[in-house]
């Protein structure tokens, strides 16, 4: 009567163990184990759960695979980018976590292990220019912000796309990136704030290779920085009809020992009739100054 009762338990905690599709079979398996093993309790089970894995059923089935979502293509077959995008973080006050301070939301950072390889001097003029942020941030001087951190400003941009380019439009100071796709960069040295863009496809994503930077902007308002060796790779990648996956690697012999990334979602701003619209620095300055009727 007991074994009976045991043995009942055995037979229902099995059924509920194994996955649905196939669990006929399974639990004819486990009646077989259990004959084969001369009857018995507990043991049987063990032995039951041995079988099921060795015949493929497992006792908890594996989690299904999320599909890879499928882009809107242009006209020329291309991953269709374009919209009016938006980051919802802080990494432009910045890039790594960091407490809320005076004018600065607390945020999580966007820097791959929160961990940025500056080389020994790089990492004390790191120091000094987090203790001089408020006068020496070249944002602040309202500056183009240099890429990538033109991308996670607070501020929209949107995405044009033709058969052999990319054209960026950004709200901050009407900045403008023209990312060709069919030509190599032009020969260098170069020096520009926002550097020289190309690009290339790699199955779905965009990938951009930007060189020629002038090595005056910085990473973000937290004082990381760059030398004019900056190299800097950026992957935009749809993930979803609202969502951009973006990747950055940054390489920069003169202050890094080796390159690292910064990864973070871009948004699909949502409003009826979204724009980008105007943020001229220079004349809001100037208004703010008394200097603008």
């Amino acid at each position: 009567m007991g074994n009976r009762f045991i043995n009942s338990l055995i037979v229902v905690a099995v059924v509920a163990l194994v996955p649905v599709a196939g669990s006929t079979s399974l639990l004819g398996s486990y009646v077989e184990a259990r004959q084969s093993l001369g009857g018995g309790g507990p043991t049987s089970l063990v032995s039951f759960v041995g079988v099921a894995e060795a015949a493929g059923g497992g006792v908890q089935a594996p989690a299904a695979k999320p599909q890879a979502y499928t882009p809107p293509r242009t006209a020329d077959g291309k991953p269709d980018l374009q919209g009016i995008w938006q980051v919802l973080n802080t990494a432009a006050w910045d890039i790594q976590d960091h407490p809320a301070r005076l004018d600065v939301p607390a945020g999580q950072g966007v820097v791959d292990g929160n961990d940025i390889p500056y080389q020994p001097w790089a990492a004390a003029k790191k120091k000094e220019n987090f203790e001089n942020r408020l006068t020496a941030d070249p944002v602040r001087k309202c500056y183009l912000p240099g890429v990538p951190r033109i991308a996670y400003m607070p501020y929209p941009f949107q995405i044009f796309q033709t058969a052999d380019s990319i054209v960026i439009i950004y709200e901050y100071v009407h900045a403008v990136r023209t990312i060709y796709t069919d030509r190599p960069h032009l020969p260098g040295p170069i020096d520009f704030w926002m550097g020289q863009s190309r690009g290339r496809w790699d199955g779905d994503t965009l990938v951009v290779d930007t060189v020629h930077f002038n090595g005056e902007t910085w990473l973000d308002g937290a004082g990381n920085f760059h030398s004019d060796a900056l190299h800097v790779v950026e992957r935009y990648t749809r993930t979803g009809p609202e969502h951009i996956s973006y990747e950055v690697t940054i390489e920069d012999p003169k202050v890094f020992t080796r390159p690292w990334k910064m990864n973070m979602p871009l948004y699909r701003r949502q409003e009826r009739n979204a724009q980008v619209l105007d943020y001229e620095c220079h004349a809001l300055e100037e208004e703010a100054a008394g200097r603008l009727k």
